[in-house]
Parts: structure tokens; sequence; C-alpha cells
């Protein structure tokens, strides 16, 4: 393949929903465990270290994006990670709020420094060594829903919403108000490192969303909007990432919340094209190949496969090419990496 050099414009392009020049590669996940085979050594475990290994940790990090054909870096530090008692959506424990009384007595105010004490020294490290020519996209991960279920569960999340309506409505306000405050601080500090804020927050399964579309758009749609428009304030567009079947609240994403992209897609649920066809007059699409195909197809096939959802989305809108989901330790590298050659062939490299 030619030289290449990265250029962070095409991605931002494409979440403006402007036809990129270079189709821009994207993914909202990568196993650094990939990473390390790919690029011959390990470095994923010095980003626990101090801040000289941070550094090294990102040095590598952006080595491969930059090597693998990426003009950005996907990274983000996830909130629930740091809210006291989380662990009920990722880890199936038990939800630290049940009731009124778990509600008020639960340390929101520390929420935002917990954050910052966890992340700022990842983020500061990143910024010190982002090659020329790249960005980052992400920033503070989870979405209000996913912090939500991370400290009820999802099932115990239905339960309130009968029992007590007053504590359901609290739970997604304050969590969209603390999500907002870390992500006024967010912008503050790392807009320049950032080209295109993210979070991602899985609305939907496979025939629908996970709560009511009335409720989406009363409890989680306006904290959206509430972010997106001190994203839209530093000049950056925003990207949602969002698994599921969640036709029947795209026009509020779009209209009322204001998402210049989204990314995600499962061929049992919509090819990528559809979603392109559908949204592509509107906003950029993020996506391309069912991760269970980057899994199962062999080459030839996947190049069939890649092609043809490139040239049905052509004249579509902003676009950026990637897995509809992420690639975690259970997809082949081999499958990886015919991807992203199958792609950068496309455009000529």
């Amino acid at each position: 393949m030619k030289h290449f050099e990265p250029d962070y414009r095409h991605i931002v392009n494409a979440a403006r929903n402007i036809p990129a020049e270079r189709l821009p590669l994207y993914e909202h996940l990568i196993s650094t465990g990939h990473m390390e085979k790919i690029l011959g050594y390990e470095f994923a475990g010095l980003i626990q270290g101090d801040f000289a290994d941070k550094q090294a940790f990102f040095r590598a990090y952006c080595d491969f994006f930059k090597t693998m054909g990426y003009d950005t870096v996907s990274f983000e530090c996830c909130i629930g990670a740091v809210m006291p008692g989380s662990g009920a959506l990722g880890s199936h424990v038990d939800g630290a709020i049940k009731t009124r009384e778990d509600f008020d007595r639960y340390p929101w105010d520390e929420i935002p420094q917990r954050f910052w004490n966890a992340y700022k020294e990842q983020f500061d490290a990143l910024a010190s060594v982002m090659p020329d020519g790249m960005k980052a996209i992400g920033g503070p991960g989870n979405g209000i829903f996913e912090c939500v279920q991370d400290i009820t569960g999802f099932e115990d999340l239905c339960y309130i919403k009968i029992d007590d309506p007053e504590l359901y409505a609290d739970l997604f306000r304050q969590i969209g108000e603390n999500n907002r405050l870390i992500w006024q601080q967010f912008l503050d500090r790392y807009s320049d490192l950032y080209c295109v804020m993210r979070f991602g927050d899985d609305l939907g399964f496979k025939s629908t969303t996970l709560l009511s579309a009335d409720d989406i758009r009363e409890h989680i749609v306006p904290a959206y909007k509430r972010i997106i428009d001190q994203v839209h304030a530093k000049g950056r567009p925003f990207l949602l990432h969002s698994c599921g079947h969640i036709f029947n609240v795209m026009e509020d994403l779009i209209q009322v919340a204001g998402i210049d992209a989204k990314h995600s897609n499962e061929d049992q649920i919509a090819r990528f094209p559809v979603w392109a066809e559908m949204y592509g007059d509107r906003i950029g699409n993020f996506g391309g190949i069912d991760t269970d195909a980057v899994c199962q197809l062999d080459r030839p096939s996947m190049q069939a496969y890649i092609q043809d959802v490139l040239t049905r989305c052509e004249g579509r809108g902003g676009i950026a090419f990637g897995s509809g989901n992420s690639i975690p330790d259970y997809v082949p590298i081999e499958g990886y990496i015919n991807m992203v050659e199958t792609v950068r062939t496309w455009r000529g490299e």
C-alpha cells in the first residue's frame, strides 16, 4: 500500500454529512490484544502505570490507528465505571438504587470529580503524543440510559417505572445533569484534542427499543440535547453510537437531540445501506459491515460484501466505514485485517 498520511478532516466531514474526499475508516472500539498482535509488541498494561507509562501506551495506541490507515483515534473513558455501586449493566451485579431512600443517599455530587480523578491523566497523556494530522473521537463514554441501568439494572428499572414513576423520572434527570456537567468540563479541557464527540447508549435490541419510544422522548432525548448543544457550541459534531432497532426514535434523535451522525448496524435489523438511504440526506452514517460478517466471511466474500455496501451508499451523504459494532477479542484478526485492507484498496491505497 502507498504511504498513508492521516487527515482528521475527512472524518469530520463524514460526521457533518459531507462526503469525504477519502473514505474514512472508523471503529467504536478495537481490542488492545489485537492491536498488540498486529503491531508485534505488548503495551496494553502501560495504561495502568504512571504518566510516562500512559504516554508510552498512547504512542503505541496511536501508532496502531495510523498504521492501519485511520485518520482518528477512538478513545473514551466511561462514566458508569466511576459511579459508586455501578456494574448492574455490564457485570450484572445487584443495582445500587432500588428505592427513593437509595436515591436520596446516593453521592451524586461526587461523580464528576471521581471521573476526573480516574481519567484526567489518560486524556492528558493522549493529548501529549497525538500524531500530526490526527485527532481523537470519543470523550466521556456511556450515555444516559446506560448510566441509569448501571446503578439500577434493566429489570429493576422497569419495576421502578411502575412502582415509583417520580423516582424513575428523577433517575434520568439526575444522571442527565451529572453527565452534562462532566461533558461541559471535558469540552472546556479537550475540545482541541477531539474532532468528533461521541458516547454510546444502546437504546434497542433486534425488534424495537428497550424502553418505550415515549419514555425515550421524555427522559433521554432532552438530556442528549443538553449535551449535544454544548458540543455544538464548541464547534464539534456529535456521533451517537446506539445498537438495536431504534427507527421509532430516529426522528427525535435527529430533529430534537441534534445528532450529526449515527453508528452501529446489524444485518438482522437492517443492512448499512438502509440506514444511509433513510437518513443520509440529514446525518452522517458510520459503520458498514456486520461484526458477525467480519468473523465469518472469507476474503473474497468480504470483498464482495463491502463493495456492494459502498456502491449502494454512493451519493448518500457522509460515510465512515468499519464494523457495525466493534472489534472485540472474539473477532478473528484475519477478518479484521481483511476488512481494513479491502477498504484501503477501495480508496486506492
